[in-house]
């Protein structure tokens, strides 16, 4: 094992036994509604208000919700809270086919990709919501890019000190699981050479990227309440950090993951979170906390998973050398396999090999626009295949 992976000695000692705790898990998806023949966005609001009331009607409230999302073209599932990750796919497949079924009814498909690969995002209209009014008016040409979807994964901890302890914590690892989730290889027609462009448009947003650190939740409270009493934002839901405390329930909410396409190998990235999060509660019960490094360094990871996913491995800091990433999710699986154990996710969790071997949607969208290619396809045709590929993976496992 690499000296990434070591923890160190913490002044912190746990009042019960954190390796023990129950660990719910939830998740929220971001679909796009496309035309199957022709792989276009479809911006009905009346279809969008469609397919989301059929979804609520067919889902019970325990299992799920839907709402609209930003665009027109784009609705957001996602599950009531699940105690295990098992649990967790049984809900996201019924709401996957309950949005799928909703869209087909309207001659429509869903595509579960973090951009679309040919639309041009400033084409595109916003849905009707105050919410979303204020968000364009406020963001201006940053919000008509917002042509984006993603998947946020929640795990539950109840005491507030130990959730602010944790997000300073987990933020090392969020370049690693983004690796693993990469579906944003095109924008806008162009293969943009990175495998998640979602993050370079998301990143135009302000308050997001890696959190900040506090030593405490009274800490964290009065940095978003100068916020608001500023009238800077009206409240905590517009931060949007990679990772942040969530405002209404206490969990620790996952959100610098593209939305994977295949539903299993989102099942693996929520595995594979929930673990961390179980992994880091085992070190405090003994006195133990991870390595804290400067955001800098994990920013490097942070661009190098965006950029290149899998390809060109992450920084080990501990080494001082560039690592390839599959040596990393060995080590990673070494060390959270007794909290998957204990999770009951250890399926799930090793699937991430399957993710490595088999590469990622971006990983299939490149290989099939450039198939296209070489078979004299134009650049049109390659990205309407690339979208067929899309409507089936995303059904494919469901």
């Amino acid at each position: 094992m690499t000296s990434t992976f070591m923890p160190t000695s913490s002044g912190r000692s746990s009042s019960r036994t954190d390796a023990d705790a129950p660990l719910t898990v939830g998740v929220e998806e971001e679909y796009l509604l496309v035309d199957p023949a022709t792989g276009e966005l479809v911006s009905d609001a009346s279809v969008q208000a469609a397919v989301v009331a059929r979804v609520k009607s067919a889902v019970p409230s325990e299992v799920g919700f839907a709402t609209p999302e930003f665009l027109r073209a784009q609705i957001e599932v996602g599950t009531g809270v699940c105690h295990s990750i098992g649990q967790l796919g049984r809900c996201l497949r019924s709401l996957r086919s309950e949005a799928a079924e909703a869209a087909d009814a309207h001659g429509l498909a869903i595509i579960a990709s973090s951009t679309h690969p040919m639309a041009v995002a400033t084409d595109l209209p916003h849905t009707e919501a105050d919410r979303y009014h204020s968000l364009a008016d406020d963001l201006q040409e940053v919000a008509r890019r917002m042509v984006i979807c993603g998947m946020h994964v929640h795990v539950g901890i109840e005491d507030p000190e130990h959730r602010i302890d944790l997000l300073g914590q987990v933020a090392y690892f969020l370049p690693h699981l983004l690796v693993l989730t990469t579906s944003s290889p095109f924008w806008e027609g162009r293969d943009t050479g990175l495998k998640c462009y979602r993050l370079a448009v998301f990143d135009e947003l302000p308050r997001t990227g890696l959190p900040e650190r506090f030593e405490s939740w009274s800490e964290y409270e009065r940095h978003v309440q100068a916020l608001i009493r500023a009238g800077a934002i009206e409240d905590v839901s517009k931060i949007w950090w990679d990772i942040r405390p969530h405002g209404l329930y206490p969990t620790l909410e996952m959100r610098i993951a593209d939305i994977c396409t295949r539903l299993s190998d989102g099942l693996a990235v929520a595995a594979m979170f929930q673990c961390m999060i179980s992994m880091l509660q085992r070190l405090r019960s003994s006195n133990q906390r991870w390595r804290t490094y400067a955001n800098m360094l994990i920013d490097e990871n942070r661009w190098r998973a965006q950029r290149y996913g899998a390809d060109e491995g992450l920084i080990d800091f501990g080494l001082g050398a560039i690592v390839p990433y599959d040596n990393l999710l060995e080590e990673l699986l070494e060390m959270l396999l007794p909290d998957a154990e204990r999770l009951g996710c250890v399926e799930e969790l090793l699937h991430a090999r399957v993710i490595m071997e088999r590469g990622t949607s971006a990983d299939h969208q490149l290989a099939v626009y450039e198939s296209r290619r070489a078979a004299g396809a134009s650049d049109e045709q390659a990205l309407q295949s690339v979208i067929g590929w899309l409507v089936e993976a995303t059904m494919a496992d469901v």
